[in-house]
């Protein structure tokens, strides 16, 4: 299993919203400035699914990123089962006003564990960066 984590600096409830909402979702997953989430489908309910299409802004390589929620425990933990057997969890652990995430999840075989810790790392940055400032 690989892990990621970052300590936020936001109340819980923010921390979830942006996280979740389609809304919010397209403007930080990401890894890096060439790549954008054009589409995000994200029914935030056990048995439900999620798709987010992640690809390089030249249109040059994209994927999507889909799976099945198996928990939802609302500010707590999200569990799920990607569309290719693995599984993963997103933790969000209240800190006062700051939140800790973890995000676990188990490699693919086709990119190295390395590559995918610095990749999932960068995109939960990244996360932390929009909800750090984002303002209404």
């Amino acid at each position: 299993m690989i892990s990621v984590e970052a300590i936020i600096n936001a109340s819980i409830e923010k921390v979830w919203e942006l996280w979740t909402l389609p809304e919010h979702i397209i403007n930080w997953n990401n890894a890096s400035p060439d790549w954008h989430t054009p589409y995000v489908e994200n029914n935030l309910t056990e048995g439900s699914k999620f798709k987010f299409t992640m690809a390089l802004k030249d249109g040059s390589d994209g994927f999507d990123f889909e799976g099945i929620y198996t928990k939802i425990d609302k500010f707590s933990i999200l569990e799920y089962k990607l569309y290719d057997n693995r599984t993963a969890s997103v933790r969000f652990e209240n800190q006062d006003n700051q939140v800790k995430i973890t995000e676990t999840f188990e490699p693919t075989t086709i990119e190295s564990a390395d590559m995918e810790e610095k990749f999932c790392t960068a995109i939960i940055q990244n996360f932390k960066s929009y909800v750090e400032n984002f303002k209404r």
